[in-house]
């Protein structure tokens, strides 16, 4: 059975880290939309919503913890990967315990991040290139 190609969002303060993880992304085939800030992808869920969302955690403005209780609020089922480089005492946790599907500290390992957005999408949303071969 052929999956449904999984679309992705990067959400990262840093634009070095938005651009190598969609280029890593869009190597193995996903669909990905970056953004600077939460708002702007909150302002973005208005036009469909992504099937992951990779999240910064420490982000000026809105962090990572009020963007996955918006998206809540909102009623978004997007699954969520928090990433971080300042985990401060409780981060996990409370990420994790408020849906996160994974946890990941940068620097981040490029196959960790990929086997983290395929667990927490599940086996019916695939990159493209899985549905080729």
């Amino acid at each position: 059975m052929l999956g449904i190609t999984a679309r992705v969002a990067v959400v990262d303060d840093e634009e070095p880290v938005r651009t190598g993880l969609s280029r890593l992304l869009r190597s193995v085939g996903y669909e990905t939309s970056v953004y600077a800030s939460g708002p702007d992808f909150l302002e973005s869920l208005t036009g469909g919503e992504p099937d992951c969302v990779v999240l910064d955690l420490s982000m000026p403005g809105m962090s990572g913890h009020e963007v996955m209780g918006n998206m809540r609020s909102r009623g978004s089922c997007a699954t969520v990967v928090i990433i971080t480089g300042r985990e401060a005492p409780g981060d996990r946790n409370r990420a994790l315990g408020a849906g996160a599907k994974a946890f990941l500290r940068k620097p981040i390992d490029d196959s960790d991040l990929i086997s983290a957005i395929e667990k927490a999408i599940g086996p019916n949303r695939v990159p493209v290139r899985a549905r080729s071969e």
